[in-house]
């Protein structure tokens, strides 16, 4: 019976072999992460642009909108001087007025009242005299009722 023939393989080869496979499959390895990072990257690139063809017009509109705020502010500062303005002279007018008609007035008031008072009075003396209103014989008056306004220390 023969035998086959045997292959030899020495240790080296089969180290040699371990080897080149071990680097295929690295560069494989590495092939397949390199792919998915340029895959990542052309996502992030077009999720970039998109942001910024949306920013853009986005911004624009911000800027007009705080460029409008801005005039309506100032519109609302015209208005509130005017208003200070009218306010003031409102005072003014007022005061005016008071120190003008408020004096006459108060005379006219009080000669109106006197004259009221005094045929009032002129009615009543014609009648039969009047009892005190009010008075009761024999009682006296609280202590805060006495004595009138109290005035300050001389």
């Amino acid at each position: 019976m023969t035998r086959g023939k045997r292959c030899s393989v020495s240790g080296g080869e089969v180290a040699g072999l371990l080897v080149a496979v071990f680097w295929a499959i690295l560069v494989s390895f590495l092939a397949v992460v390199l792919v998915r990072l340029a895959q990542t990257l052309k996502a992030a690139t077009k999720l970039v642009t998109g942001v910024t063809e949306q920013a853009v017009p986005l911004l624009g509109e911000a800027s007009a909108t705080v460029r409008s705020a801005q005039t309506q502010l100032d519109r609302v500062d015209a208005i509130a001087t005017d208003v200070q303005e009218v306010t003031s002279n409102a005072s003014a007018l007022s005061s005016t007025v008071s120190t003008t008609f408020g004096g006459p007035l108060v005379k006219v008031a009080a000669f109106g009242y006197g004259v009221r008072r005094a045929l009032g009075r002129k009615k009543n003396d014609s009648a039969e005299p009047a009892a005190p209103r009010g008075v009761v014989v024999g009682r006296t008056l609280p202590a805060a009722r006495r004595g009138g306004r109290k005035r300050g220390k001389d």
